[in-house]
């Protein structure tokens, strides 16, 4: 496959920053911690920028515990307040992942997009809720309602799912049949420790491996933002709720139309990730490789079935 030329690529290229990092109990100073993240990507000259899931708060879900609702905020609340000041200072777009309070009673893990001028131009409800080992998010995250979506900001089209959402190549395709030219993935994804010496490298590769494959099959970028520490959450006795926790594997990354690593954070640092996006290249992928032209919609009815037998 050709590529663009120079001259196309110089006014099609924006820089995305990904931001990864540890978390503690405290809300108020995560999220102080990561508008500074943030603050920072700005002046970086990143001009759209995406949180990793659920920042202001340990990954809670490794246990099914009812005083972990407190932890919720309202959209528009503290933090898209304090995002949509940053957005408007420095013109930038924000994907802030957050657990939501909707209402008495009903929650979500939901991504608010914040536009350059500060306003909030919706969210996106999770929603494929896993549940599995210290992974128990079903008890807490009502399934999303919004469908999948795609916004046009004041820098690109993209749109947002959000972690567990990564696996499901249908989510990623029903967003970029709506324009979107980059994809963001809010992630808190890890190892159980003591299964990461015999799964560990299988794991990662297939996740990293699985969210590459909707960049080339949808001709668009992808930007995956995962946090990084090892996280023990403590019940109400003060003791941790798995002696192992969760050893998250960071390794944030941006991935180019036709697959290819654009930057890969570490595994264990704090880091804005920032990768330059040329926008060009998805109209160039999706004309080169034209998947959407070629789709067989008048045979994909059965897609809707639980099964076929």
């Amino acid at each position: 496959m050709s590529k663009p030329t120079a001259a196309r690529r110089a006014s099609s290229v924006i820089d995305v920053a990904i931001t990864q990092m540890a978390c503690v109990e405290n809300p108020r100073t995560n999220r102080a911690h990561q508008a500074a993240l943030i603050e920072k990507a700005a002046r970086r000259g990143a001009k759209i920028i995406c949180t990793q899931e659920m920042f202001a708060s340990q990954y809670f879900c490794q246990v099914e515990d009812h005083r972990f609702f407190a932890l919720a905020e309202s959209i528009p609340g503290p933090s898209t307040d304090r995002f949509a000041k940053i957005a408007r200072q420095h013109g930038v777009v924000i994907v802030a992942s957050l657990f939501e309070k909707r209402a008495p009673g009903l929650y979500h893990n939901t991504a608010a997009v914040i536009d350059a001028d500060g306003s909030i131009l919706g969210v996106y409800r999770k929603m494929h809720i896993p549940d599995d080992p210290l992974f128990y998010e079903k008890f807490y995250f009502t399934p999303g309602d919004t469908g999948f979506k795609a916004w046009k900001t004041k820098h690109a089209t993209i749109g947002v799912l959000i972690c567990w959402d990564q696996w499901f190549p249908e989510g990623a395709r029903l967003t970029a049949m709506q324009g979107a030219e980059i994809l963001f993935y809010p992630t808190a994804i890890g190892w159980h420790p003591g299964e990461r010496e015999q799964y560990g490298e299988a794991q990662h590769d297939a996740w990293e491996l699985i969210q590459r494959s909707h960049a080339v099959a949808n001709g668009c970028y992808v930007c995956a933002a995962n946090r990084i520490g090892h996280e023990h959450v403590l019940g109400t006795d003060g003791t941790p709720v798995s002696p192992d926790g969760l050893q998250f594997w960071g390794q944030s990354f941006a991935c180019a139309p036709d697959g290819s690593l654009v930057s890969r954070a570490s595994v264990d640092r704090e880091e804005i990730l920032i990768a330059p996006v040329d926008l060009a290249r998805v109209e160039f992928s999706r004309t080169h490789w034209p998947f959407l032209r070629d789709r067989r919609i008048d045979a994909y009815g059965d897609i809707t079935k639980r099964f076929i037998g």
